[in-house]
């Protein structure tokens, strides 16, 4: 039986580098989804710097949730639940938002209730479902790919709350950190995946051949729910976009188009695509076909292998538009549902936090005392 009937729930996330906060009704009417971006605090060094997204969160978090609770009309008081992400993350950046949440609930002698990021990200593309009164074909394959998370899980509901198995992961760069670190090598900004995905479209994407990528067993050790066949592995693909670099004599192109790009404010990807010549656009295009060719290919494999009846793509890779665009012409020629969030909820956000906390909530799966951030916390 529910606590309550409002169904408000207020939702923390600060796992990485974005400050965000929600208020969510029931899992599926967004009342407000707040985000403090730390983009420009961390583009100078092409990467997430730890110390300084915990600084940031530790500046946004009270400004963020007071800015979500107005947006969204209510106060504090009139909240049901207080979600956060549990992890996993950074571990500092996790700590921020835990403590909050848990200082906010102890306060307001309201249920606190944790949440794993993984699967905030598939209750995204849940919450914005039950939005359109839509039902998920189950059990659903379910690929988050993000800067720091490429997994696969077969995930399904059971008396109301959703249970998961982890059937597939990386096991070296995430697919959005190979993204990143390609960016930056070749004078790009930060974050890399809207660079690539807005320079790749005026490239040829066939001009380098990188080839398929498999994963052979050893020396990664494997869960037995894990077959090397729905492993990833970017770390190659990365490499070979240094060695085609250096092979062909692209350094001072990119040092030149590295410093002209640090000299224009508010730099966009406009910008840059004057900045490269075609041999780049086609490196560009090139890779990004080889990353989405292997999670396009592992994904509907193990769709097949595990007996899905849909499958769906979050996190922030899954804004990508090359990535989209192949997913669903591979649906539509295996009439395979496919679904996506929004741009909007692709990324980190607490909208998603906050829909993952309503099954929890009506189940009565309330976190304790002792909640602490959780960096390598697994889901399934």
């Amino acid at each position: 039986m529910l606590p309550s009937t409002s169904g408000l729930i207020l939702g923390i996330e600060s796992s990485c580098d974005e400050t965000a906060a929600a208020v969510v009704r029931g899992g599926a009417e967004v009342l407000s989804n707040v985000v403090a971006s730390q983009v420009r605090t961390h583009a100078p060094f092409g990467g997430v710097v730890p110390e300084l997204a915990s600084r940031e969160h530790l500046q946004n978090i009270v400004p963020v949730v007071r800015a979500a609770m107005e947006q969204a009309g209510y106060t504090l008081r009139d909240l049901d639940a207080i979600a956060a992400t549990e992890g996993p993350g950074l571990a500092g950046a996790l700590l921020v938002g835990v403590m909050y949440a848990k200082g906010l609930a102890y306060a307001l002698e309201k249920p606190l209730i944790a949440v794993n990021h993984l699967e905030g990200h598939i209750h995204a593309v849940l919450l914005e479902m039950r939005q359109r009164e839509q039902m998920l074909a189950q059990p659903t394959l379910a690929l988050v790919v993000s800067g720091g998370h490429t997994h696969l899980y077969l995930a399904e509901e059971k008396l109301g709350t959703w249970q998961y198995k982890n059937v597939g992961r990386t096991v070296d760069d995430a697919a959005g950190e190979a993204f990143d670190k390609v960016a930056k090598l070749l004078g790009l900004g930060y974050p890399g995946g809207p660079w690539i995905d807005g320079l790749a479209k005026h490239g040829d994407q066939r001009a380098v051949p990188f080839g398929p990528v498999n994963v052979k067993q050893k020396p990664y050790r494997v869960a037995q729910t894990q077959s090397p066949r729905f492993l990833f592995s970017f770390s190659g693909l990365k490499t070979g976009v240094l060695r085609y670099v250096q092979t062909h004599a692209m350094a001072e192109r990119i040092e030149v188009r590295r410093a002209a790009l640090a000299t224009i404010p508010n730099v966009k990807v406009q910008d840059a695509l004057a900045l490269c010549d075609s041999e780049t656009l086609n490196l560009i295009a090139s890779f990004q076909r080889a990353v989405v060719d292997d999670l396009v290919r592992k994904t509907f494999a193990a769709a097949e292998g595990f007996h899905a009846a849909s499958i769906v793509v979050s996190g922030g890779v899954a804004a990508n538009r090359e990535l989209r665009q192949r997913f669903l012409a591979e649906a539509a020629t295996r009439a395979m549902p496919v679904a996506f969030p929004s741009l909007e909820l692709s990324t980190d956000n607490a909208a998603m936090i906050a829909a993952a906390a309503w099954p929890k909530f009506v189940a009565g799966s309330f976190a304790d005392a002792l909640l602490s951030a959780e960096p390598s916390l697994a889901l399934g």
